[in-house]
């Protein structure tokens, strides 16, 4: 495993979203997105409350602490508040090594009015090209519930490819089944992909309504 503590990733920044790391700070707009429609939600750890973010967000920055994670709020560039989380983990690294040779891109959500908008195609972008161009990692992962039709398909829309079903992986995330092991859909774009993918999202992006 690879110490997430030194893998200080800057601020990322393009047209649509801006990657900030996420901070107490951001408990109120990230309150406040996720109060609104939830049907996309169904898969996926989003607090319901403002004190619910704040226990989240807190665990998410113990786990930052702990060198397991890196995370991000997405902040809208249009209007300059955050709108969901995303961030690296599972970094994988040679012994000696500083940099991981494969990581994960995960633990992902944005409120459903900046679904559809170009921000998750633009967020993906600039964590796939620090994880490739800074850290020159040979692979990275995606993975989603089995059951997360919508998920799997956003996922392979990036260009990644799809792995195979990794039984009773982890946790499911879904609300009431706490004590259940989930599959997990598996993905991966390799560093020799990755212009190839580069290139499509760059045309999402600029596809994007407001890109």
């Amino acid at each position: 495993m690879c110490s997430a503590v030194r893998l200080a990733v800057p601020v990322l920044t393009g047209w649509l979203v801006r990657l900030e790391p996420l901070g107490e700070e951001h408990v109120h707009d990230l309150a406040a997105a996720a109060a609104g429609r939830r049907g996309t939600f169904g898969y996926t750890t989003v607090p319901s409350s403002r004190e619910a973010m704040t226990q989240y967000i807190g665990a998410l920055l113990a786990a930052r602490d702990r060198g397991d994670a890196i995370p991000f709020a997405q902040v809208s560039v249009a209007h300059g508040h955050a709108v969901g989380v995303t961030r690296f983990l599972s970094f994988r690294t040679r012994a000696g090594s500083v940099h991981p040779y494969a990581v994960e891109i995960g633990g992902t959500w944005l409120a459903q009015s900046s679904q559809r908008t170009g921000i998750n195609a633009e967020a993906k972008l600039l964590l796939l090209a620090h994880a490739f161009e800074a850290w020159k990692v040979g692979r990275v992962d995606f993975k989603t519930d089995a059951r997360n039709e919508a998920s799997r398909a956003a996922i392979a829309a990036l260009g990644a490819r799809f792995e195979g079903i990794l039984r009773n992986w982890q946790p499911s995330h879904v609300e009431g089944e706490r004590d259940r092991l989930r599959d997990s859909a598996m993905y991966s774009i390799l560093d020799s992909e990755w212009p190839a993918v580069r290139r499509g999202l760059e045309a999402r992006v600029r596809r994007a309504p407001d890109g």
